[in-house]
Parts: C-alpha cells; sequence; structure tokens
C-alpha cells in the first residue's frame, strides 16, 4: 500500500508521518526552517495547531475502507 500511494503521488512529499526518514521531528524541522525564512523576509508568520490524535476513534470505517477502495487500493480486513 505504501508503495502504490507514493507512486501514484496519493501522498505529498511534504508528508513526514508513515514515510521512511520522515517524523514529527523533521516535520518540526522544516516548518521552523519554513518559518524563519518567511520572518527573515519581513513576511507575517500564523501558524494553526490541529490534533487529528482522535480523527480515527469518529470516522466511518466503512467508508474510509470503500474510499481506499476508489483509489484502488485493497483492503483485507477481519472481522472477528
Amino acid at each position: 500500500m505504501h508503495h502504490y500511494s507514493l507512486h501514484n503521488k496519493l501522498i505529498s512529499k511534504h508528508q513526514h508521518g508513515f514515510l521512511s526518514n520522515h517524523s514529527t521531528c523533521t516535520q518540526l524541522l522544516e516548518c521552523v526552517n519554513d518559518w524563519s525564512l518567511a520572518i527573515h523576509s519581513s513576511y507575517s508568520v500564523d501558524v494553526a495547531y490541529i490534533d487529528f490524535s482522535k480523527a480515527f476513534d469518529s470516522v466511518c470505517h466503512t467508508k474510509l475502507i470503500k474510499k481506499l477502495e476508489s483509489v484502488g487500493i485493497a483492503v483485507n480486513y477481519y472481522h472477528g
């Protein structure tokens, strides 16, 4: 699924989670660098923090599976 997502450009090159050599730390470093460059160039910087930690607790998994399958990702799941 990972290779498929990258190959079909379903994951942005700016994504840091779930990619090799990318993490929340590399995301933070890239953001701080971008903010510093903007401030140095006299641009204003606005930052909004959004907590998605519980996002998948409320998503309809049936709809999520259908969406994944609609872009060609086969989903194998077990209902026990």
